[in-house]
């Protein structure tokens, strides 16, 4: 795509995506997380008629919240297209693009049931194929119609994402429970007023995401918006897909043991350090490499990004914490808590952001994620520690301390030393990060017992 399609292209698809999920999550009511905790909560009681009823909850309320979300978009098409483009330009595009708003909430549904029984194999396979026919079917589209491609495309991916959702979906086997009216409206407003406080935080994320992409198209054109896409898909999808693999399992994880404020302070740092063990490696990798791999995952048109890149990569060192801390507020059904938390975060967020890129541009921008997270770590940190009791353990300080310092080395190596020293000089570090990962890995989870165990069934 961004071959095909280039910097104004990608800045285009970045946002029709930014305003359908800002309307997506302002319009499903959070059901996303409030329906994967109740559904995780009702597996715990191993109680099959419970487990059904509350299924059939969230399956209802899927299809009021998609038609409600498609119908705001619907509604307004015109405005959403003056706030994202300045023009009512893309008025038409919004209103085709309503459907997918619809389609999407109605296979979140199908991933909220498969998430909350934890049937984590069958999610992955409706993932990875709903994505894999999206992209077969919709590449032609752009590689012939390049940007009048992208709504169609669009559409379609949602479309198979929808497919796929329900063929997975169809394989959870539940009891056939009557619901009537009455426990429809108890259930479910339990389910979406928590959901809703809950999904504020998501919500105000993408307001952040939106309200910066459209400064960047009026301050600096629909190409620095593609730049921004593509370093933010480096940062939040390429090296997010850790963040997505550990949300699937170690929320509901959490949600079990959330009462107990041992059990969750351990697991916290369970899951701190081996995020950080797995993360570390790969982000000195990129940092050393970001030129190639900004080549190969988009273009060379795109290579002007790597100045954020570089500040970003270094954020994600505190990121990794904080969020995993952050967890700890939705865990305990601390709706207010956690929207009071994540109001103050984006909002210095979204001020770092305006005004590093006003002075400093994309530089500015890979600066105020670092600062941003620094301050976002000790806020959570601060918040946990003073509500729960939490703590970080030792082996978490000296694992950031070790692998930080290595990642420094890299930053300095690229911004103060030419080609080809940064390589002579990055990759043995990459490779002592990845030694000393697999080290502490093969503590915690007998990383070599697993490897010998699989070359034998082979």
């Amino acid at each position: 795509m961004a071959v095909l399609l280039g910097p104004a292209g990608i800045g285009i698809l970045g946002l029709f995506n930014s305003t359908i999920l800002l309307i997506s999550s302002l319009t499903n009511f959070g059901l996303g997380i409030s329906g994967v905790k109740d559904i995780a909560a009702a597996n715990e009681t191993q109680d099959e008629l419970r487990i059904a009823k509350v299924i059939r909850v969230v399956n209802r309320l899927v299809w009021f919240t998609g038609f409600f979300g498609a119908f705001v978009t619907l509604a307004l098409s015109s405005w959403l297209s003056e706030i994202a483009f300045g023009s009512d330009e893309y008025t038409i595009a919004f209103v085709w693009l309503s459907t997918t708003v619809l389609l999407k909430q109605l296979a979140s549904g199908q991933f909220v049931i498969l998430q909350g029984l934890r049937r984590l194999k069958e999610l992955a396979k409706a993932n990875v194929v709903g994505s894999a026919l999206g992209l077969l079917f919709s590449v032609p589209l752009y590689y012939y119609l390049r940007i009048d491609g992208i709504v169609p495309g669009l559409i379609i991916t949602a479309v198979f994402t929808y497919m796929v959702a329900i063929y997975f979906g169809k394989k959870v086997k539940t009891e056939k429970v009557p619901l009537t009216s009455k426990e429809l409206k108890l259930e479910g407003k339990g389910m979406m007023v928590m959901g809703f406080m809950l999904s504020l935080s998501g919500i105000m994320v993408l307001g952040e995401s939106y309200a910066i992409r459209i400064f960047i198209n009026n301050v600096g054109g629909v190409e620095q918006v593609g730049l921004y896409n593509a370093g933010i898909a480096l940062i939040s999808t390429y090296v997010g897909l850790l963040f997505t693999a550990m949300e699937t399992d170690y929320y509901p994880r959490l949600s079990a043991v959330a009462d107990d404020n041992t059990k969750a302070n351990l697991l916290v740092n369970q899951q701190t350090e081996i995020a950080l063990l797995i993360l570390a490696p790969v982000l000195a990798g990129f940092l050393v490499f970001i030129d190639w791999v900004i080549i190969i995952l988009y273009s060379s048109e795109f290579i002007a990004v790597n100045v954020m890149i570089f500040w970003a990569f270094l954020g994600m060192f505190f990121k990794v914490p904080a969020w995993v801390v952050g967890f700890i507020f939705i865990a305990k059904g601390k709706s207010k808590l956690f929207f009071w938390s994540e109001l103050v975060s984006n909002l210095y967020l979204l001020g770092l952001n305006l005004v590093g890129y006003y002075y400093w541009g994309l530089t500015g921008l890979g600066i105020s994620f670092l600062v941003s997270y620094i301050l976002y770590l000790i806020q959570v940190y601060v918040i946990a520690r003073v509500k729960y009791g939490f703590t970080f353990h030792g082996d978490f300080v000296r694992i950031f301390s070790i692998q930080f310092a290595l990642a420094l080395i890299c930053f300095g190596a690229i911004k103060y030393v030419d080609a080809p020293w940064i390589y002579i000089i990055g990759v043995p570090i990459i490779l002592i990060s990845a030694w000393y990962s697999f080290k502490e890995l093969d503590k915690r989870m007998h990383l070599k017992e697993l490897l010998k165990n699989y070359k034998k069934k082979k």
